[in-house]
């Protein structure tokens, strides 16, 4: 089926989250790193304001940059009042208030419309999908994926985690995950199967702590690197 910009509500993180989703060093950054699922993040922009090579691929890139504000403008309201109504399943720490992380979410997601079509130009947004990326191999470093692999495990299968896996190891030499959670802020099913079938393929599978805070819960366990 093919994805329509009403199937898809834009809510993108920060620079500064996505360093601490992903335990990204100085080291790190500076690597060749592919973000997926990057969504309207700030990341890419920020981290080419800083001089660094990020490509991210994501479907919302089939769109204009109109059309995602517009999309952005018609489930802004509708996700906050979610949140809302759901208040004490949130950790309220790093960012104080719902008005707050509005804010925050609102901020990153300028940044990036307003880096977009350049990116788009010059290659660093492309409209493409796990499981199938158009890279070659070990093109990157570091492969990043936020919010989606694991997250849908109840609409993305088993199946569909390992194909996305094995391409993404193909291009890149170390793949992040976070987070573990699914959308019902229980641990994926997948994790470890995942586990067990990479290990056996000869790569190495941890999971560690990291000190971001999602915004949903904390998890003890929110990265994977495979």
């Amino acid at each position: 089926m093919a994805i329509t910009l009403d199937t898809i509500v834009p809510w993108g993180r920060s620079y500064a989250e996505y360093v601490a989703m992903f335990n990204l060093t100085e080291a790190d950054l500076t690597s060749r790193i592919l973000g997926c699922a990057d969504g309207p993040a700030a990341f890419n922009a920020v981290m080419t304001q800083q001089g660094n090579s990020v490509i991210s691929v994501d479907p919302l890139y089939n769109f204009s940059a109109a059309e995602i504000r517009s999309r952005i403008a018609e489930t802004y309201d509708v996700i906050l009042e979610q949140v809302r109504q759901s208040q004490a399943d949130y950790v309220w720490q790093a960012i104080a208030s719902v008005e707050a992380l509005g804010q925050t979410r609102m901020q990153a997601m300028e940044t990036f419309l307003t880096d977009y079509e350049t990116g788009t130009t010059t290659g660093r947004y492309q409209a493409e999908s796990l499981p199938n990326l158009p890279f070659t191999p070990r093109q990157f470093d570091l492969a990043l994926v936020s919010h989606f692999l694991f997250l849908y495990s109840e609409h993305l299968s088993y199946e569909f985690h390992v194909r996305s896996l094995q391409t993404l190891l193909h291009v890149a030499q170390e793949v992040r995950i976070f987070p573990l959670l699914t959308l019902a802020s229980t641990l994926s099913p997948y994790i470890t199967a995942i586990q067990e079938h990479f290990t056996q393929a000869g790569h190495t599978v941890e999971i560690e702590p990291v000190q971001y805070e999602q915004d949903l819960r904390i998890d003890k366990f929110n990265k994977t690197i495979i």
